[in-house]
């Protein structure tokens, strides 16, 4: 276990470390942040000033040397436009769209975990038809229409709900919480739905395949035989096995959520990293785009761990490689 961990430790900092020479070479081919951040009523000498003070005025591969070393000792970078630290610009933003992503994975569990197992167990029902047949629209459908629709009809028509922002908060641990208040939730439950109406189609259809596989094995047709009432049989032996394929997706699903939330963070006004992140791109704020995508890729890092620790756990067969 430990060679594995840290064989996997290895292959987290060479990706950490690949996606910052990426990023560094794509944002200096894509633009100059000197055309954008630099008035064009300054001379000559004050134009150099500022090129100097945003340390633009070195080469490429000095620029990048000293985000290395700086990144060493915790610090990514002064952003060009808020002239704070990338870093704790990032981490203000990034609970909001954390709760938004968890919020939007919870409804697609709730939601289409139960209409899969009734799918699954029940294939031939009208009612399981007309599940798979609606799955199809929340893949089909984008994004920012249907943020626009629910916008239309439970903010603008029915007035139930509020159209954007993030309302009142709560403070926990340090960090504010829309869930902590009625007027949170309220604020929360549009984006999130958004969000999440495509994970519940890709949820509800892999609980209906791995239900559909898992039925006919023999020890599903032992534990019936043995007596076993129809909700343990369902509880433990088919979701437990159901739900060894939807963890991996559900883990992977969660970083993309975080890392893509920029549509629906836009419509919604919702105050995230997803939106800070678009922001930034648009006015090429260097230090910010790459503390954001060194961010996400310690997510997506972290995820896939959980998810194999989380294999362990749900079936005892499945051996992490190298803990033999």
């Amino acid at each position: 276990m430990t060679g594995w961990l840290l064989r996997r430790l290895g292959q987290a900092l060479l990706v950490v470390w690949a996606m910052t020479l990426i990023v560094f070479v794509g944002l200096h081919a894509i633009g100059n942040p000197v055309d954008i951040l630099i008035g064009d009523d300054m001379n000559q000498a004050e134009r150099a000033a500022a090129i100097a003070r945003l340390g633009l005025d070195q080469p490429l591969w000095r620029q990048y040397l000293s985000f290395l070393e700086g990144a060493v000792q915790g610090q990514l970078g002064k952003s060009f436009v808020y002239h704070d630290e990338a870093i704790r610009i990032i981490l203000d933003r990034l609970p909001a769209t954390m709760e938004l992503a968890v919020a939007a994975l919870l409804l697609a569990v709730l939601i289409g975990v139960p209409l899969g197992l009734f799918a699954g167990m029940k294939p031939e029902h009208p009612a399981s038809r007309a599940i798979m047949a609606t799955s199809i629209v929340g893949f089909s459908l984008p994004a920012f229409w249907v943020a626009l629709m629910l916008i239309m009809v439970f903010s603008v028509q029915l007035g139930w709900l509020p159209a954007g922002g993030r309302g009142e908060t709560r403070s926990l641990f340090g960090i504010e919480w829309s869930w902590l208040t009625l007027d949170g939730l309220q604020h929360l439950l549009l984006p999130a739905f958004n969000l999440a109406l495509f994970k519940i189609s890709l949820v509800l259809r892999l609980t209906r395949a791995g239900v559909r596989e898992v039925l006919p094995q023999d020890f599903v047709k032992f534990a019936r035989a043995k007596g076993l009432s129809p909700v343990r049989v369902v509880g433990v032996h088919v979701l437990r096995n159901t739900l060894i394929p939807l963890v991996t997706v559900l883990g992977l699903e969660l970083g993309s959520t975080i890392a893509y939330a920029v549509v629906t963070e836009t419509i919604f006004a919702w105050p995230g990293a997803g939106k800070l992140i678009l922001d930034s791109i648009n006015s090429l704020d260097r230090p910010v785009v790459v503390a954001y995508l060194m961010v996400v890729v310690v997510i997506f890092v972290t995820l896939n761990l959980v998810v194999d620790v989380l294999y362990r756990l749900l079936d005892p067969r499945v051996r992490l490689e190298g803990a033999k």
